[in-house]
């Protein structure tokens, strides 16, 4: 059940955490962050609030985005696969070797056959990519800060979190339908517009919000979330608070608890400020 905006709780809730997802939720359509967003962030910290970013990005990209407060911060990184906190790894679920060549070897099907698709492999150290096109990479770059270009994705040694495919056209449309066998075995989202992501059966944002929560000692109760996305279900169901944004899926809005105004109208820092009832 959706709640209508403005959101009128009869009480200040004791939020302790704060997970966010970042692409159409806290960045704006041209991915920038607001900048009420910073002070927003010294007033949650002078409340004892821990703020985490919860995306489908690299590690090492959400770090160079929030350089300056980086180390009062926790990483949910990699869709829930990686979570980080003052550089050392709070937990992390990987791919095996061996379902990472299977997974490759069906994105080259898929391309084979046509579909104008490309392929990163993620892992901890740093993402993968063979197509090397400037249209390609231009995608890439948005998302990875640590992205280095290979013959061959099957040959990597690094710890392996997930398999990104990016469609030019629809995610959804062309890549999920191939790799959705995949689902009894492992995690598969779409992640965005042109994103899907396969992970370990494990991994996902909820599971990465559990074990923080579990390190810090907060409570579902003590927890908001928000939201835009497929790649955010799991999440909501691990708050009391869980937002969905205005412009949020559909499957996710029926997910949440309560709705937010767009990621364009700076929809995450009003909402944090009217339930917190900070000015």
């Amino acid at each position: 059940m959706n709640a209508v905006q403005p959101i009128n709780l009869d009480h200040v809730p004791d939020i302790r955490l704060i997970a966010c997802d970042m692409d159409g939720t806290l960045l704006d359509d041209e991915q920038a962050i607001h900048d009420d967003f910073w002070p927003l962030i010294e007033q949650l910290q002078a409340r004892g609030i821990v703020f985490c970013p919860a995306s489908g990005r690299q590690y090492y990209n959400l770090l160079e985005r929030f350089e300056p407060i980086a180390e009062q911060l926790i990483f949910i990184a990699e869709n829930g696969s990686y979570v980080v906190r003052g550089g050392r790894e709070l937990s992390s679920e990987c791919l095996s070797r061996d379902a990472a060549r299977e997974l490759i070897g069906v994105a080259r099907e898929l391309a084979l056959s046509g579909a104008d698709i490309g392929v990163v492999l993620c892992g901890k150290r740093s993402a993968y990519i063979e197509r090397s096109d400037r249209d390609f990479v231009a995608q890439v770059d948005k998302y990875y800060h640590r992205l280095e270009i290979v013959d061959d994705l099957r040959e990597i040694e690094d710890s392996l979190l997930k398999l990104a495919v990016f469609a030019f056209d629809s995610s959804e449309r062309v890549v999920y339908p191939v790799f959705s066998r995949f689902r009894a075995t492992h995690q598969v989202v779409v992640s965005g517009a042109n994103w899907l992501d396969v992970m370990a059966p494990l991994a996902n944002k909820g599971a990465g919000l559990r074990h923080i929560q579990q390190a810090l000692r907060v409570t579902r109760e003590q927890t908001m979330v928000f939201g835009d996305f497929l790649n955010d279900l799991e999440m909501m169901d691990e708050a009391a608070y869980s937002f969905a944004m205005a412009n949020a899926h559909p499957l996710l809005k029926a997910r949440a608890r309560f709705l937010a105004p767009g990621n364009a109208d700076n929809g995450v820092v009003r909402t944090i400020k009217s339930v917190l009832a900070i000015d």
